[in-house]
């Protein structure tokens, strides 16, 4: 019976043992990790060793999986999808906890899916497809930085010695494709750009390449971007150099496949003369103690780079996340996939892979991972790509491969290496931007320009407005020449002077030469790539830089409105009536007036004679004196009666349209305008006139919110003045007129009588317009800037502008109510031919009583004066007797010929007629 009780208690005994005392982790004593990637390639020869070596050190270091050994299980995928697939597979077999690998993006984005179905983690040193994303793979790491991350330090360097347009070559395949899509965002970025791609075939042959390549040549830009896999025969720079692609003119700058490239072999001087020039990337490995013994265990192998390091670290990640997982209590089972049973007729006999059951649980201690590697810090961010890595900027030249700077996220470039630039941080220090000097290609220390405007074989097309007004801004001359003039002409070829490098050219006028060009139009064409620049009065608005790239404006301008002038000098109102030629012509009149009366009445009116200076103040008065009328002195002659009546008339027509003249003009000049700028115009409905093809049009309507209808489009200065004198009430008339200001300033120049109201709005400028992100915009504003300095600029207008043309240019009405002449044409006609037919009368009468005279003279008994034998003289004497007869008072001449004609019918009359002719002559 004791026995029994003995019996009952021993066996209680152990099922409380078996049930309440839960069972400790066991250890397994071995843990198998799969690897599958290509081994006979540049990265995998590399990393073949050094995961092998990572797997000895894990193994003999007794802190990490204790008594457990790590065995690493290898396949080759041969740069597959296919191999790598049924490679995975294979090592799947083996229960694997984990996988390292593939290198190919391809192959990767195949091998993520499998882990993602299987649950299992899959840890890549090499796919640095930026693609390959933890929301899409969950299951995916990657222990190197992915492509974005080093695209960005790429544009930095891009960004840093200012170049916008790159042309990027890439590998046609998920690598590649890629990885440029990420340069393309990190470039929009910066407002950088690829202007052209160039996708080369792995299989490509060097034609292929060349005729790729040789296209990007007549392309502006010289800065090229690489992105590969390694490439040991590095043959893009050999056809490069073929093509005369490796001169000063270019910029090559390559990711980080070719510091991988040439640091996995031995570079020759033939190798290092063909890349002579180029810039890359290089990851950076901080010096370390790890760093060192491991170099120094691997000094036989030469063919050691960055993704070799990283996997050697990969190898120590998943060691210390299978740690972990142990030390949690979590047992290393396997089991079979009921998918994978299912799919057991396959022939490739998935029904034998076994599944890690806690891939999941592995995969969140893998993520919490955190230790110093030999390629530095091991620990992932939100995206599961490892951070913190930094490059190296590395340049070679004929003597090998330099380390010229580095480049860190949040630090930018320096010459210090980034774990002491992060020290000395810590300390207070200041660090710039700057770099080691670079060797480009071509051997020079220049900094390449990055781009080519144009050369003689394909010169910058430049459009220009074909102006048919204001055409001293810009236009093309009508004729045999078709010569491109104007002030912007002017200003943009002497701007060009003052860029550092040469700028073939050739303008192309827009516009059929009949009515303006639509600039937004023109605007459209450059952003289009038509044409590679605008240049012209081309004002810069909002809607329009959106488009293009303005340089600095040359010219101020702002909107204003116009509206016909009431002229608040009125010093000189009085001569407004009349233009100026009509005033010459009416005070002319007085004198030839005063001058035909004297010589009409002087012979018969006493009041016309008398000394000289008497006689001629006395012809002026009485001829001014007419215009009111008041004439002291009365006229005899009846000829000098006929003129002074058609004189009078005339005066009086005169006298009556100055009057009503000048009393329109002062009578408009005392009505206010209702508009005094534009926001009493905005109020308004009357029709407003603006300059078709500009963009007031735009902003009137959009901007200021007027009616469409109201707006009237206007082509010429002719057409401004014409609108504004019709007004707001007649068909095509205007009561003011919105345009840009320079515009204004030439029409009112030529065109008096009418005022700017209110103060400029829209204030903007001119400027010469190029394609997105064009170098010679910014090239250009310098110019321009440099060109207003040295007065060039102020010269240039002042020789455009001037107003010294005007007048020969203009055959209008300067003033919109004076007078011309040829308003009084008719009756001015009919005075002249009166007052000429007056004086013809005149002088034939003096001419037959000098002949008369002449005559008596010679049948006279008295001796006559003595004449000259010579012909001139005797016509000398003969018109000064004349004059001298003409000065004679008419009594006195009528009085002898009475007695002339006694004398011969009375001869004792003849000693008193030969008395007085002697006295004559005396």
């Amino acid at each position: 019976m004791g026995f029994g009780i003995d019996s009952s208690v021993a066996i209680t005994v152990l099922i409380v043992a078996i049930l309440v005392v839960p069972m400790g982790c066991q250890r397994p004593q071995v843990v198998n990790l799969g690897a599958v990637f290509t081994f006979d390639s540049v990265i995998g020869r590399a990393a073949k060793v050094a995961l092998e070596a990572a797997v000895s050190d894990v193994n003999a270091d007794t802190s990490v999986l204790k008594d457990t050994e790590l065995r690493l299980l290898m396949k080759d995928s041969s740069c597959n999808v296919f191999h790598g697939s049924f490679g995975a597979f294979e090592v799947l077999e083996k229960e694997v906890v984990a996988m390292v690998g593939p290198l190919s993006s391809s192959v990767a984005h195949t091998l993520t899916d499998i882990a993602k179905g299987l649950q299992f983690p899959l840890v890549s040193f090499a796919a640095t497809d930026p693609t390959l994303s933890a929301l899409q793979f969950p299951f995916f790491l990657r222990t190197t930085p992915n492509d974005a991350h080093q695209m960005s330090a790429i544009v930095d360097l891009i960004s840093f010695h200012g170049w916008k347009e790159v042309i990027s070559v890439y590998s046609d395949d998920e690598l590649g494709r890629n990885g440029v899509s990420a340069l393309d965002d990190e470039l929009y970025k910066k407002r950088s750009r690829i202007s052209y791609k160039v996708p080369l075939s792995v299989h490509s042959d060097d034609t292929s390449i060349a005729n790729a390549l040789n296209k990007s040549k007549s392309l502006g830009p010289r800065v090229y971007i690489l992105h590969f896999g390694p490439d040991p025969s590095l043959r893009i720079f050999s056809i490069a150099q073929k093509l005369q692609m490796m001169t000063n003119e270019y910029v090559w700058l390559a990711t980080d496949w070719l510091a991988v490239t040439l640091d996995s072999s031995v570079s020759d001087n033939s190798t290092l003369k063909r890349l002579e020039g180029v810039v890359g990337l290089r990851q950076h490995i901080p010096e370390s103690v790890k760093m060192h013994q491991f170099t120094h265990k691997m000094n036989s192998n030469k063919s050691m780079n960055a993704y070799a390091f990283h996997a050697y670290d990969t190898v120590w990640m998943i060691a210390y996340g299978i740690e972990k997982m142990l030390n949690d209590g979590v047992n290393i089972t396997f089991s079979y996939s009921e998918k994978l049973i299912q799919a057991q007729g396959a022939k490739l006999h998935l029904e034998r892979v076994k599944i890690f059951n806690s891939g999941k649980l592995l995969l969140e201690k893998l993520l919490q991972v955190n230790f110093t590697g030999i390629a530095g810090q091991v620990q992932f961010g939100s995206g599961r790509n490892v951070i913190g890595c930094d490059y190296d900027i590395i340049n070679v030249d004929r003597t090998g491969v330099h380390t010229v700077g580095f480049w860190s996220k949040h630090g930018g470039f320096s010459v210090v290496a980034p774990e002491t630039r992060h020290t000395r941080k810590k300390s207070g220090f200041a660090f710039e931007e700057k770099l080691g000097n670079i060797t480009w290609p071509g051997g020079g220390r220049e900094k390449p320009r990055g781009w080519v405007i144009a050369d003689v074989a394909n010169p910058l097309k430049i459009v220009i407005p074909k102006r048919v007004s204001f055409v001293e801004f810009v236009t093309e001359e009508n004729n045999s020449s078709h010569r491109i003039k104007g002030l912007c002409i002017d200003i943009f070829t002497e701007a060009l002077k003052f860029v550092p490098y040469s700028v073939p050219y050739i303008f192309e006028s827009f516009g059929d030469g009949r009515s303006s060009p639509n600039y937004n139009q023109m605007i459209q064409m450059v952003a289009d790539g038509v044409y590679d620049a605008a240049v012209g009065d081309i004002a810069i608005v909002p809607t329009r830089s959106k488009l293009v790239d303005f340089s600095q404006p040359y010219a101020s301008t702002g909107l204003v409105v116009v509206i016909p002038a009431n002229d608040d000098n009125a010093t000189w109102i009085f001569l407004r009536p009349f233009t100026i030629g009509l005033w010459c012509v009416v005070i002319a009149s007085f004198f030839c007036i005063a001058i035909v009366i004297w010589i009409l009445e002087h012979r018969i009116n006493e009041d016309f004679r008398g000394p000289p200076r008497r006689q001629l103040i006395t012809m002026i008065l009485f001829s001014f004196s007419t215009l009111f009328k008041r004439n002291q002195e009365d006229t005899i002659s009846n000829l000098a009666r006929l003129v002074m009546i058609v004189w009078l008339f005339l005066l009086m027509v005169l006298t009556a349209s100055y009057t009503a003249n000048l009393t329109s003009i002062l009578t408009v000049q005392q009505l206010p305008s209702a508009i005094t700028g534009i926001d009493s115009l905005r109020a308004s409905e009357v029709p407003v006139g603006y300059q078709s093809g500009t963009f007031t049009l735009e902003y009137l309507t959009y901007s200021l919110g007027m009616a469409r209808s109201r707006l009237v489009p206007l082509e010429s200065t002719e057409e401004y003045e014409r609108a504004l004198k019709l007004g707001p009430t007649a068909f095509g008339g205007v009561a003011a007129i919105v345009d840009e200001l320079p515009y204004i300033e030439g029409f009112l120049a030529e065109r008096p009588g009418f005022k700017i109201v209110g103060e400029p709005f829209m204030h903007r400028g001119w400027g010469f317009a190029f394609k997105r992100d064009s170098p010679l915009a910014i090239d250009m504003s310098t110019a321009i800037l440099k060109l207003a300095e040295t007065r060039k600029l102020q010269e240039i207008r002042e020789r455009w502008l001037c107003n010294t043309s005007c007048a020969e240019k203009s055959n209008w009405n300067p003033e919109p109510n004076q007078l011309h002449l040829k308003s009084f044409k008719g009756l001015y006609l009919v005075c002249i031919a009166i007052t000429v037919s007056a004086f013809l009368v005149f002088v034939l009468r003096m001419i037959r009583q000098f002949v008369r005279y002449r005559r008596m003279e010679r049948t006279s008994s008295l001796p006559l004066a003595s004449w000259s034998s010579s012909p001139s003289m005797r016509l000398r004497e003969l018109v000064f007797g004349f004059v001298e007869f003409v000065d004679e008072k008419e009594e006195a001449i009528k009085r002898m010929f009475r007695r002339s004609d006694d004398s011969s019918n009375n001869p004792s009359h003849v000693v008193e007629v030969q008395a007085d002719s002697e006295v004559r002559q005396i």
